[in-house]
This record gives structure tokens, C-alpha cells and sequence, in this order.
């Protein structure tokens, strides 16, 4: 072969591999994930996600590619990034960290199959009609977060058994809220302790709001289940610090980077759970044929470096049945 004739069919095979391989990523299932949160604050649980993936047979970048498109704690962005994704004609949606990005998945289509993970009674919000039978195009993960809130007070409460005053920070936006202040405020009255709320959706809401519990002089505050709180866990402990008032939250990772206690889902396991789900979608199943999955870990975490500063002994007894202890 001349060497004129050589370079012009390398130059050819040059050519047409990068249409192979573009042709090899046209043809891959593209996951469209939406998050109420950020980027950052995902990764571990993205993680997790992948994870539920690869179990089901799929690996991100080999046989399935993923568009993410993260609202940063700012819901009002969550129905124009879904309608984006519905745009990109996705396979499916995983609508995960909450149900304002369920309910924004589930605005934009009734088509494609949405894959959920979110705190809230899904039949409650409107997310599917039953458990069981979802129906539609949706199904997915309950964290079953409001429903530990009476836990959370009943954890305070051995902490702190002369408490009388418990501040209550929630985010008014999430459609949620409503009812979780409704059922935390009837397990307070139960415990014959006084509730004080403050709403809190901005960063600037969140130091108001401290200012206010430490004014009526809380003697301990819970973390409403919500994302945009989540995104500010570094303001937040800060804050408690800094008034030094005993605060529990919901997820693991506001004990891990310096809270007090966290009592809530294993959330890691949720996000795993609904990676899962995503790959049955993947492979034929329709949403309605999966029954919405209810968590079986809880997991009580207790920074007990955090209530050294404070000057809180933990019985005994909590620590017993911590599922974590952080020193």
C-alpha cells in the first residue's frame, strides 16, 4: 500500500471513530436527576444512588449516562429544571431529595417514569394514590421523616428532662411544612412542653431565627425536615454553637460535620434503594408495578464532642442505644 493511501484511511478511521463512539453515547438510557439540593451536599449520597444503579446491572459512563440538574435549595427552580430534563427526552427521572422536586418531576410529565425519595406520606402529597398500587407513571422511596419528629422530641427529652421551651426552625416554602409543624406541635403538647416556630427560607431568616430562640430562651431546638435547611447544616450548627442550644436534626450528616444528635432514616440507604428502582425502569417495569419502598434502618447519632462543649452529660442509656457515637 502507498503511503498516500495509508494516511488517507487512517485519516479516515480517525474520522469516523469519534462518530462511533458519539454514536455508542447517543444510544445509552440518559437518568434525568433532580435535586432540591446542591451539587456538593449530594455527593455521598450520590454515591449511594450509583450504588442502587450498578446493583441493578447499569454503571454510569458504560451503559447508562445521567443528566443531573440541581435546584441548590432554591424550590422555585426545581419546575423549570424538570421541564428541562422532559426536553432532553430522558428514559426516566429520579426526583430525589424531597417531595417539592417529586412534585416538580411529576408536573412536567405523565409519561416518563419518575423514581422518587422524599420525607413526606407520598399518598399525602399527592404523589401516588396508594403504597402498594401506586399507579401512574411514579413510584419510589419514603423516608418517613415526619413521622420521626415525636422520636426526635422523646430523644431531647431523655437529654434534656427539665426542658420546657423547644424552638422548631422550618422552611414555610416546602409543602410539607403545614402538616409537620401540626403533628410536632401535638407531640410537644403530649410532652407538656411549649413549641416556638420560627420560618426560616433564606440564610439571613436562619440567624433571625436564632436570635429569636435565644431571646425566648429555648432550652433545646429540632431541625425541620427539609432540603434548603440541609444546604445551610454548616450555618445552622454554627449557630447553635455559637447560643449554645442543644440541637437534634434528621439526617446523619448534620451530626457528622459537628451537630449535636441526628435521629432520622438512613438516608444513604434510600438514595441506594431508589438507584434500584431507576434500573428495574431501565430493564421493562413500569412504575405502577413497584410498590413505594418504606425504610426499615433508623439511625440515632450522638457527637458527644458537641455536647461537651455544651456541657451536657448523655445518659447512659441514649448511648446504649445510639447506632453511632461520634468523640
Amino acid at each position: 500500500m502507498k503511503r498516500r493511501e495509508f494516511i488517507t484511511l487512517l485519516g479516515g478511521a480517525a474520522a469516523a471513530w469519534p462518530l462511533a463512539v458519539r454514536a455508542q453515547q447517543a444510544a445509552m438510557p440518559v437518568i434525568g436527576f433532580l435535586s432540591a439540593r446542591s451539587h456538593a451536599d449530594s455527593a455521598g449520597l450520590l454515591v449511594s444512588f450509583r450504588k442502587g444503579l450498578t446493583e441493578g446491572g447499569y454503571a454510569e459512563g458504560q451503559n447508562v449516562r445521567i443528566e443531573y440538574r440541581f435546584a441548590e435549595g432554591r424550590y422555585d427552580r426545581l419546575a423549570g429544571l424538570a421541564e428541562d430534563l422532559v426536553g432532553r427526552q430522558v428514559v426516566v427521572i429520579a426526583a430525589i431529595s424531597g417531595t417539592p422536586a417529586a412534585l416538580a418531576a411529576k408536573a412536567a410529565t405523565t409519561t416518563i417514569p419518575i423514581v422518587f425519595a422524599n420525607g413526606a406520606d407520598p399518598i399525602a402529597s399527592g404523589l401516588v394514590t396508594s403504597l402498594n398500587r401506586p399507579g401512574g407513571n411514579i413510584s419510589g422511596v419514603t423516608f418517613l421523616a415526619s413521622e420521626t419528629i415525636p422520636k426526635r422530641l422523646e430523644v431531647l427529652h431523655e437529654l434534656m428532662p427539665r426542658a420546657q421551651v423547644v424552638g422548631y426552625l422550618v422552611n414555610p416554602v416546602n409543602p410539607i411544612t403545614e402538616g409537620e409543624v401540626k403533628d410536632t406541635a401535638a407531640a410537644a403538647r403530649s410532652r407538656g412542653l411549649q413549641l416556638l416556630v420560627h420560618s426560616a427560607s433564606a440564610e439571613g431568616a436562619i440567624d433571625e431565627g436564632f436570635v429569636t430562640f435565644v431571646q425566648r430562651r429555648v432550652d433545646a431546638l429540632i431541625i425541620g425536615n427539609d432540603t434548603f435547611l440541609s444546604s445551610r447544616k454548616e450555618q445552622i450548627f454554627t449557630r447553635a454553637a455559637q447560643h449554645a442550644v442543644p440541637t437534634i436534626y434528621y439526617e446523619r450528616e448534620f451530626a457528622v460535620a459537628g451537630g449535636l444528635l441526628s435521629y432520622g432514616t438512613d438516608f444513604a440507604d434510600s438514595y441506594r434503594q431508589a438507584g434500584v428502582y431507576v434500573a428495574r425502569i431501565l430493564k421493562g417495569m413500569k412504575p405502577a408495578d413497584l410498590p413505594v419502598q418504606q425504610p426499615t434502618k433508623f439511625e440515632l447519632v450522638i457527637n458527644l464532642k458537641a455536647a461537651k462543649a455544651l456541657g451536657l452529660t448523655v445518659p447512659p442509656t441514649l448511648l446504649a442505644r445510639a447506632d453511632e457515637v461520634i468523640e
